[in-house]
């Protein structure tokens, strides 16, 4: 789905299919090296269930006790690309808004449910942050991320509830907010914020992707009318055993050791990064979540190079409000990033190269 020159259906994995299979990945925003043995051995018991019909009452009821809500509040779902669709699907709203950039999906689910969607693009100078006066008064929907993919930016809780009104749907997508220490300025939870719905993602920190789950939070009555628009059974046994296990005490703890090791590999990677400001290369600060946002000249170029070279990196001008200028990295272990230094060096030299350039570096 393109619109406006965006390609809103190009995601990070499409830079590792087919001929990128072998890259170095830094263009899909998992963790590396999960799912951990103890989550895959969880999931390959419930394997032992399959011929009956999946049930999630205890899947919902560990992810409320997570949160600290009552099980009405708690929907379960195919990963949250599926709530975007469910919330496009079953909502009656008038005047949809999206705040870009950010994952692209939630306008695509709109556009295909046949809305249309405005925009409220955040700006560079302004370090894509939220000012909510932006947001048009009349907006009945607002889909904002936090921390935002691929900005990185972590909007203080008290400014995304300013957006909140009677009257108004405020979803807040938190698919990587389990990634930042101490899970700070999260709405998850919260049930004093009129008309919130917050989503959140278990397939980023624990290697998920496959199995799709994630759940949506929200007022009784919003749960269900979501659930009414869902399928009969559309979360798998092996899914529903692995939501059980990653909201479990074990889980929790290791996400949050997860989330402080990620913020040191990413300051690493941050500060190889600004050794390359000479070249250009400049960084969306301060990132928060488990991937940077970058602007560089010559960018397509540079990420041919990378691929040449052994690296997947993600185009940045398939979000609204970036161009061809920008990538997105995910944070990777410090050898990783070492060897994708090196290599983003030699990229540079052959991009300026390709253009006619003086040599450098």
């Amino acid at each position: 789905m393109r619109t406006e020159g965006h390609d809103l259906r190009h995601h990070g994995d499409a830079e590792v299919r087919d001929d990128g299979s072998a890259l170095v990945d830094l263009a899909v925003n998992v963790r590396a090296d999960t799912p951990p043995g103890w989550l895959r051995e969880r999931i390959a018991e419930s394997l032992t269930g399959l011929a009956a019909y999946p049930d999630g009452r205890d899947a919902r009821a560990a992810v409320a006790r997570r949160h600290g809500l009552p099980v009405e509040r708690v929907l379960l779902t195919a990963g949250a690309a599926e709530a975007f669709v469910l919330l496009a699907r079953a909502l009656k709203v008038r005047r949809p808004v999206v705040v870009h950039p950010q994952f692209t999906e939630p306008e695509a689910a709109l556009r295909d449910a046949g809305h249309t969607v405005d925009r409220v693009l955040l700006r560079a100078r302004d370090g894509f942050r939220l000012d909510p006066v932006a947001v048009p008064e009349d907006a009945d929907l607002v889909v904002i991320g936090n921390p935002t993919n691929p900005t990185s930016v972590l909007h203080p809780a008290a400014s995304i509830a300013r957006l909140a009104r009677p009257g108004r749907t405020l979803v807040v997508d938190e698919a990587f907010m389990d990634a930042v220490p101490d899970e700070r300025e999260a709405l998850a939870g919260r049930t004093d914020v009129p008309g919130l719905v917050v989503l959140r993602s278990l397939t980023k920190t624990w290697g998920l992707a496959g199995l799709r789950i994630g759940y949506v939070l929200a007022a009784p009555e919003t749960i269900a009318e979501l659930e009414q628009a869902q399928p009969l059974w559309p979360v798998s046994t092996p899914a529903l055993a692995a939501a059980e296990a990653c909201v479990s005490p074990r889980a929790l703890a290791e996400a949050a050791h997860a989330a402080h090791r990620v913020a040191a590999d990413r300051a690493h990677l941050v500060a190889g990064l600004e050794e390359f400001a000479s070249d250009g290369l400049r960084v969306a600060s301060p990132a928060e979540g488990p991937f940077v946002l970058v602007r560089l000249p010559r960018a397509a170029a540079v990420r041919r190079h990378l691929r040449t070279l052994g690296f997947a990196v993600r185009r940045g001008d398939t979000f609204p409000g970036l161009d061809e200028e920008w990538l997105r990295l995910a944070v990777r272990d410090r050898v990783t990033v070492n060897s994708f230094l090196q290599a983003l060096d030699r990229a540079l030299t052959l991009a300026r190269h390709s253009d006619g350039g003086p040599a450098a570096r």
